[in-house]
């Protein structure tokens, strides 16, 4: 029976890149791997089994050159790799070692093949049940029922890792080795850079030596136990059930800090250590994540960037002719030219702007301008207007200046404490609050969303409109994200009340970052007293996707659709809840509706929601951020997807324990909603 060891390599790996060619004592993994499985008295020829992809090339030539056969197959297709490697050599016998194990021990292996000989299996491990520590691996298997596998399943598991299929249904003749220990919580492998750190310690113990035995390792451990800590928090085998998504959010959390750019779009936001995290593909109200599964987006719609769904032929062909014809050069582009008059025609109070890329920078120069026409420092505020200093500098204070009352949770750490006590919250429709505020402060800027949970009561916007102009306060309203959402412009227009500035910003561009500050002309031209200025605000593609969406907008009055959706979306949430007798609150424009449960589990029924609704096929949680491609058909599949959900729901809180229904912890809440 000839042996071949089919080492399995790639240098993609999601969370750890180029891991099998990373050195340890100046050389590469792979190279140390091999020289101890070498040391095997009973394998006839040692193949490595890697993929077609090319950026398995450095790997491909430094394997050759150290004289050992390389085999390329599919990336994915794993047993197909495997099958075609062993075929190719003549394998009558296959012994799987996977190339994130460089303490394989030739001693155990030879152990595992003289035990499956001597039994004359299909298949032997050393792994299920698992007893040896994790990196020890050893599968043994006959070609033969390696290829019937082959032939038999289909299933993209089986496929990927190999031997599930052997091992399943009792087709094939099987065992495994058990140590008289268990010691499977041990972790020698490596899969994240963690790993990789304690195999080079231990690599570093032994040095110069690389032929050490499992049991010399064994025993260093139980010596030195701190070598080993680094790691710990690990699970075994946990990638085999990770999607890529999970696997590259694990890798992006050791290089960025957070894991990404924006706190709202963190996967703990959603659905820890469950949530598929990135996209291979948008469109419409679909998004598909790197493995290929396909969601429909009844959640946050890239944060509300897109009413008209994800890739709008004639916005994206907009942008792809811009990009034909160059987005940078030394001369300005035109169409920021052609964006600023048509937002100005839109709001005729308005004559100049200013353009930016995103919210936190059209807020950050409104509050800029404001100041500089004034002459005044003191803001006065109500809603969510982005990251900058100026901004948190509200929670600088005690909780006797309102500290907390603004994205608590959230310290203002690297905040210049310079900046305390030139921001001032004041709730919505709270207009006593903003005149105390007015009085006490000597305000400069009034600066708020038009609408966020809830309407105006009491006259209220017309109110702080009047006390703004009786006292030369600049008066901004945020439309970042209520414009276009329930008129052609901003939200203020449905309430007849004009600010003296405003900004617009996500939706504006359908997915492409622009975003804008509008002004009366005696403000605005403040700009010219200070400085604001940013390179890639001249870029091209931003304005071009604007006026093209603006276009679009205009011809379907896409935010009578939305609005109307969400008003349907709010009657299902709301028939849900009655149907199961769960009480709810209702909360946001229509177009950007919520809900929360009235429950000390609300935080623990939304993860539960995202979590059975992403298995059916759907992103969702308590909110729907409603773009023209949500039609009736979308919104009622949705609803008879969620309804059982709302039943497990009724049953928790008659007693049920709602956390031995999910499958890993309770979502964050995020910084508080403001009223």
């Amino acid at each position: 029976m000839r042996v071949v060891a089919l080492v399995q390599a790639r240098m993609g790996s999601t969370r750890l890149p180029n891991k099998v060619m990373k050195p340890i004592g100046g050389v590469p993994m792979i190279e140390l791997l091999l020289a101890r499985l070498a040391r095997s008295r009973e394998i006839d020829q040692i193949v490595v089994a890697t993929s077609v992809d090319t950026r398995n090339r450095p790997l491909v030539e430094h394997v050759r050159t150290l004289g050992y056969a390389c085999e390329q197959g599919s990336e994915n297709d794993v047993l197909d790799r495997y099958v075609q490697a062993a075929k190719g050599h003549q394998a009558d016998v296959v012994v799987r070692i996977t190339g994130d194990c460089p303490l394989v021990d030739p001693g155990l292996v030879d152990e595992a093949i003289r035990r499956f000989k001597a039994a004359n299996l299909d298949y032997f491990s050393n792994t299920n049940p698992p007893t040896y520590p994790d990196g020890l691996d050893i599968e043994v298997c006959t070609f033969k029922a390696l290829e019937q596998a082959s032939r038999e399943t289909s299933d993209s598991f089986d496929r990927e890792h190999v031997t599930p299929y052997l091992r399943k249904y009792g087709n094939f003749k099987t065992a495994a080795m058990q140590h008289n220990q268990n010691l499977s919580a041990l972790r020698w492998t490596v899969d994240e850079v963690a790993d990789f750190a304690v195999i080079e310690k231990i690599f570093g113990s032994f040095h110069p030596r690389t032929d050490f035995t499992w049991s010399e390792v064994l025993d260093l451990q139980r010596q030195q136990p701190s070598l080993f800590d680094g790691n710990l928090h690990i699970i075994r085998n946990e990638g085999a059930s990770m999607g890529t998504g999970q696997k590259l959010w694990k890798r992006a959390k050791q290089v960025i800090p957070g894991g990404n750019m924006l706190l709202s779009k963190r996967a703990e936001m959603f659905l820890p250590e469950q949530w598929p995290a990135y996209f291979s593909k948008a469109k419409g109200c679909k998004v598909w994540d790197l493995d290929g599964s396909e969601y429909i987006d009844m959640c946050i719609m890239g944060i509300g960037t897109n009413i008209l769904g994800y890739g709008h032929p004639e916005v994206d062909a907009a942008v792809q002719q811009t990009v034909g014809a160059g987005n940078m050069s030394t001369f300005n582009c035109p169409e920021e030219v052609y964006l600023a008059e048509k937002l100005i025609e839109l709001h005729p109070w308005a004559d100049m702007a200013r353009l930016a890329r995103s919210g936190g920078e059209a807020n950050a120069i409104a509050i800029r301008i404001a100041r500089a026409a004034t002459g005044k420092d003191n803001v006065a505020i109500c809603g969510y207007h982005g990251w900058h200093d100026w901004y948190l500098s509200a929670n600088l204070g005690d909780d006797k200046n309102l500290a907390g009352h603004l994205l608590p949770g959230l310290e203002p750490n690297g905040v210049p404490q310079s900046l305390r006590g030139t921001v001032f919250p004041f709730n919505y429709n709270n207009f006593a609050e903003l005149e105390a505020l007015v009085e006490a402060h000597d305000i400069g800027v009034i600066k708020m969303e038009v609408v966020r949970n809830m309407g105006p009561e009491d006259d209220f916007l017309h109110r702080v409109r009047k006390l703004a102009t009786d006292r030369s306060i600049v008066l901004i309203f945020d439309e970042c994200t209520s414009g276009f959402r329930e008129t052609f412009g901003g939200l203020h227009k449905k309430y007849g009340v004009e600010p003296d500035m405003a900004m617009f910003g996500k939706a504006l561009g359908n997915g492409y970052g622009i975003t804008a500050t509008i002004g009366k002309r005696e403000v605005m031209e403040a700009a010219q007293t200070t400085f604001i200025s940013s390179t890639f605000w001249t870029e091209r593609i931003g304005p071009t996707a604007a006026l093209a969406t603006l276009k679009v907008m205009e011809q379907i009055k896409s935010w009578d659709t939305i609005t109307q959706t969400g008003l349907s979306i709010r009657e299902g949430w709301k028939g849900l809840a009655e149907k199961h007798g769960l009480k709810i609150d209702h909360w946001g424009l229509a177009a950007l509706t919520g809900f929360t449960f009235q429950s000390e589990s609300a935080l623990a029924y939304k993860t539960l929601i995202t979590q059975e609704m992403l298995a059916k096929g759907y992103l969702a949680g308590n909110s729907v951020y409603v773009c023209i491609d949500h039609t009736p058909e979308v919104v009622a599949g949705f609803f008879d997807a969620l309804e059982p959900v709302f039943a497990q729901i009724k049953q928790c809180e008659e007693g049920r324990d709602v956390m031995t229904l999910l499958k890993g912890p309770v979502c964050h809440g995020g910084f508080k909603r403001l009223n």
